[in-house]
C-alpha cells in the first residue's frame, strides 16, 4: 500500500519516522510533506497514486479525492470531518477514520481559559497593568455559583461540564440525545431556548452538520441574559457570527471566547468578530497542546494500522 501524509501532524519528524517504522517494516510505502501546500494541483500530485491517506484540519478538495484512482482510505487526525468530501468519499467506498477524544481535555481546558479572561477582564487587566493602573473599572466575576449551558454532551461536551461543576456551577445542556453521564453530574436537560436564556455561560460543544449549522442565531443569541458569556470551541458555521457581533456591539450580552470561524483562520480583515467588544479570538487553537498532538499522532497511525490488519476502526459515516 501507498500512504500519503498530506500535512504535519505537529510533532517532530523523529516521532512521526518512529510511527511510521512498523508500515514500511511491513512492505508498505510512507510518504511525509510537512510544507503546508494548500495548492490543489500539488495535493493531486502528491496524493494521486496514494492508496491511504493521512490528513489533519486542512481542508482536502474534492478535486483532490477524485484524482486519487486507488484510495481506500483517508485517516483524519481530528475529530471533525467536515473538511472533507465526505458524500463524494461515500460515493466512491471511501473509507474515513477520525481521531474523536484526542483533545478532549486540551478544547475544555481552552473553554475556561476564555470564561476567566472574560469574567475577570484578564487582558483588560494586562493593559491596565502594563500602563502603571490600577483595578479602577476592572473588577470582575466569580464563576462559582453561575449556571453554565453546555450545547452539545459528547466526550468534549462531558468534560466541559466535569470541570464547571468543580468550578461550583450549575449544569444545565442541551443535545440531541441526553447522557446518563451528564446526569449523574448533575446535569439538566433543557430546550434550546431554555438553555439560551437561563444560563450565565453557553459553551458549544456539536459538530458542524446540516443539522447544527446556524443553531445558534440571532434568536437564539435575543434570549441570552445580558450579563451572559458566549463560548465557541466546536466549529464556526454552528453560530451566526454576524449576529453575535450585533448582540456583543450593543450590550446585549457580556462577552464572547471564540476559537473556530467560518473558515480556517487567517480570518478576513473584515470579518465582525475583529471589533466586536468583550471578544476574546483565538485561531483555532482549542484543540492544539503538545499533549494532544502526540496523543493524535498516534491515534491517526494507529487507524491505518487496524485497516491493514483488516479491523478498521474510528470510521465516519
Amino acid at each position: 500500500m501507498k500512504i500519503v501524509l498530506l500535512e504535519s501532524l505537529a510533532v517532530s519528524d523523529q516521532r512521526v519516522a518512529a510511527l511510521a517504522a512498523p508500515l514500511i517494516a511491513a512492505g508498505h510505502s510512507f510518504t511525509a510533506y510537512a510544507d503546508g501546500a494548500t495548492d490543489e494541483a500539488v495535493l493531486i500530485e502528491r496524493a494521486k497514486d496514494a492508496d491511504i491517506l493521512m490528513v489533519a484540519s486542512s481542508p482536502l478538495p474534492a478535486a483532490v479525492v477524485a484524482a486519487c484512482d486507488h484510495l481506500k482510505l483517508i485517516s483524519v487526525a481530528f475529530t471533525g470531518v467536515d473538511h472533507l468530501p465526505m458524500a463524494l468519499c461515500r460515493e466512491r467506498g471511501i473509507l474515513v477514520s477520525n481521531c474523536a477524544g484526542y483533545s478532549n481535555e486540551s478544547v475544555a481546558e481552552l473553554v475556561f481559559g476564555m470564561v476567566f479572561s472574560l469574567l475577570r477582564r484578564i487582558p483588560a487587566c494586562d493593559k491596565a497593568a502594563r500602563a502603571g493602573g490600577t483595578k479602577a473599572g476592572l473588577v470582575g466575576f466569580e464563576l462559582a455559583g453561575k449556571t453554565f449551558g453546555i450545547v452539545g454532551t459528547g466526550a468534549i461536551g462531558l468534560r466541559v461540564a466535569a470541570l464547571a461543576k468543580a468550578f461550583g456551577c450549575k449544569l444545565v445542556g442541551y443535545s440531541r440525545s441526553e447522557r446518563p453521564e451528564a446526569k449523574a453530574l448533575g446535569l439538566t436537560y433543557l430546550p434550546l431556548d431554555e438553555l439560551m436564556a437561563t444560563a450565565d455561560v453557553v459553551s458549544l460543544h456539536v459538530p458542524a452538520t446540516d443539522a447544527t449549522r446556524g443553531l445558534i442565531g440571532k434568536a437564539q443569541i435575543a434570549k441570552m441574559k445580558r450579563d451572559a458569556l458566549l463560548i465557541n470551541t466546536a466549529r464556526g458555521p454552528v453560530l451566526d457570527s454576524a449576529a453575535l457581533a450585533a448582540a456583543l456591539n450593543e450590550g446585549r450580552i457580556a462577552g464572547a471566547g471564540i476559537d473556530v470561524f467560518e473558515t480556517e483562520p487567517p480570518i478576513p480583515s473584515d470579518h465582525p468578530l475583529l471589533c466586536a467588544p468583550n471578544t476574546i479570538l483565538t485561531p483555532h487553537v482549542a484543540f492544539a497542546t503538545a499533549q494532544s498532538m502526540e496523543v493524535r499522532a498516534g491515534m491517526v497511525f494507529e487507524n491505518v494500522s487496524c485497516y491493514l490488519e483488516g479491523k478498521p476502526r474510528n470510521l465516519m459515516g
